[in-house]
């Protein structure tokens, strides 16, 4: 039934390519009831390697970083190999953390679609984002300021100096390793109370889907105007004062992303930037601890490693 499926393209991408799942292994499948097909799509490839497969099933969370119910929690410590298609992120919970010390290979998939296992991100040629990911993520680590602005109005300084980049290109092959899948993009937490300006975000998953501008001061996004502000705002005062923190820089590198609405896959579009709200704890040096990590999406940025243009209208420069 699954091998005629278009979604089992993705499928073996994810279990083969980047996740390296063996002969004898014990992994795991997270999913809620809204992404079954795409877990057993994944738990179908990842059995006919061999490995010992197992799917569990949650209720939807409400919101990302939600933590996930004690059994799912345990089990994540105790596989092997991790695999998350569910329809929000567990990407910057203590769970993921936990299993992820505990030696787990995690591959967070939030908001996961069929056809990002079809045709978008997840056909992407894994060894181009390795070199292009790493490439940015050596201009940040030797950058001190950058600088972030849009056609829409984004006005942005920010402090990297000490900030370990995460290169995030979808090779989940050693114990402890973790990140997205699809996967693509070079990111960081910015140093707190450093992120100074204007911040417009052109997307954000369903919650804004027009350009909101947030004015930042000293790090802390304080003032909200457009015609989403009122949706982002209510999600941010029901969470914690810490998710108004300027969590992440990210920088797109997967040439099949696409935009879909799905943050996921948005963030990894080649030729945007994210900027994130909320928790940083999951970043080198972040310690800003929140129960969310929003993402918003940037179109068509230029930016500036030191006085250096290395993007410009959404073009690397490098």
């Amino acid at each position: 039934m699954f091998e005629s499926l278009p979604i089992m393209r993705g499928a073996w991408t994810a279990v083969k390519t980047c996740m390296n799942i063996k002969l004898g292994e014990d992994v795991l499948i997270v999913t809620d009831s809204h992404k079954l097909r795409i877990a057993e799509a994944l738990a179908y490839a990842s059995t006919m390697t061999g490995a010992r497969t197992t799917i569990t099933v949650m209720k939807p969370a409400e919101t990302h970083g939600e933590e996930p119910p004690k059994p799912v929690r345990e089990a994540m410590k105790a596989a092997e190999a991790v695999l998350i298609p569910t329809s929000k992120s567990l990407s910057h919970t203590d769970a993921r953390r936990e299993a992820t010390k505990a030696g787990a290979r995690i591959a967070s998939m939030p908001g996961i679609t069929e056809e990002m296992m079809s045709i978008g991100g997840l056909t992407a040629d894994y060894a181009e984002i390795t070199r292009l990911t790493k490439k940015i993520a050596a201009l940040l680590e030797e950058t001190r300021v950058v600088e972030l602005t849009t056609p829409s109005g984004t006005n942005l300084t920010m402090v990297i100096e000490g900030r370990k980049p995460i290169s995030d290109i979808g090779l989940y092959h050693n114990p402890g390793d973790w990140g997205n899948l699809p996967a693509g993009e070079a990111c960081l937490a910015p140093v707190e109370g450093t992120t100074r300006g204007v911040l417009v975000i052109d997307h954000m998953g369903k919650i804004v889907q027009s350009p909101l501008k947030i004015t930042v001061e000293n790090g802390w996004a304080k003032k909200f105007s457009g015609p989403d502000a009122f949706k982002l705002k209510s999600i941010l005062e029901k969470a914690d004062e810490n998710a108004y923190n300027i969590a992440e820089l990210g920088i797109g590198t997967n040439s099949k992303a696409r935009l879909t609405g799905e943050v996921l896959e948005d963030e990894k579009v080649l030729g945007t930037v994210h900027v994130a709200l909320g928790d940083n704890t999951s970043f080198p040096g972040g310690h800003t601890k929140s129960k969310i990590h929003l993402d918003g999406i940037l179109l068509k940025p230029t930016l500036k490693f030191d006085g250096k243009t290395v993007m410009e209208n959404g073009e690397l420069k490098v």
